[in-house]
């Protein structure tokens, strides 16, 4: 451990609330020194220098996207869009006809949303087309950029993209790119937000996936994004979180759902 690595380490977490010990250190570096370069510094402490006096600025937005891991894959694990087919949408579709809005939290490139999207849109509503909106939002501008862009390489549609969905929502572009369709495209929008500062106005969401990002974040950071994501959503929402997340003994603002994994409900006795 440096001065400077223990600087940056605790610049990530106040910026970004990700929590990294000592021994990812060497992962720090590998990310963060080959861009040394391209920010005009030509060391890390000169770059610690740099963010203390502009912690704000466009280097430092790029160091916290330097260090987020976005790794993504078309539905991913599964399950979550099991229950969103098969117990979310039932029940919030009897609660309100008029439609639900899904907030795709952490949503990397673009995949979870787009996932979302086709999921809603090959399980409608019987006898009227099911309103819907999707967002999706990371702290990564450049991934959202590349989700709100909607273009994929051959490799990355390879991995759990089914080819029947492929070929149903995607336009090929060239022998390696692949693009959503726009009809898909324009149902989800993308923002570049940090889920530890949260804007005032959002939502309300009446479905939150906010999956395996809780991982990376401390107890008390937890809370607070989980009392964050709380007050973005309508009474009886539901939260996804990922295979080896919880809120429990972090926040008693959302209850299990019964025989699921990964699925909660914002409780309706959570204190205000």
């Amino acid at each position: 451990m440096t001065v400077a690595t223990d600087a940056l380490r605790g610049f990530v977490r106040g910026r970004a609330g990700i929590s990294m010990g000592a021994d990812k250190d060497y992962l720090l570096r590998s990310r963060l020194e080959p861009q040394l370069k391209n920010w005009g510094v030509d060391s890390l402490e000169r770059l610690v220098s740099h963010l203390s006096t502009d912690p704000g600025g466009k280097i430092a937005r790029q160091v916290v996207s330097a260090l987020t891991i976005n790794e993504t894959l078309w539905f991913r694990d599964g399950k979550p869009f099991e229950l969103l087919k098969n117990v979310m949408l039932p029940d919030l579709v009897a609660r309100q006809p008029e439609g639900i809005s899904v907030w795709s939290a952490a949503c990397s490139s673009g995949q979870e949303a787009y996932s979302i999207a086709m999921t809603l849109r090959e399980h409608p509503v019987p006898g009227r087309e099911l309103n819907y909106s999707i967002l999706g939002t990371d702290i990564c501008e450049m991934v959202v950029e590349r989700a709100q862009a909607g273009v994929y390489t051959k490799f990355e549609v390879q991995r759990g993209l089914p080819i029947q969905r492929l070929v149903k929502y995607f336009e090929q572009k060239g022998q390696d790119t692949w693009s959503v369709r726009k009809e898909l495209r324009d149902r989800v929008n993308f923002r570049s937000i940090n889920l530890t500062q949260l804007p005032p106005v959002l939502g309300p969401f009446d479905i939150v996936f906010c999956r395996n990002v809780l991982i990376y974040f401390e107890v008390d950071i937890k809370a607070k994004v989980l009392a964050s994501i709380a007050k973005h959503m309508r009474p009886h929402g539901y939260l996804v979180l990922g295979a080896a997340e919880t809120t429990i003994g972090v926040s008693n603002l959302f209850t299990t759902v019964p025989g699921t994994t990964g699925l909660y409900r914002l409780a309706t006795n959570r204190p205000h």
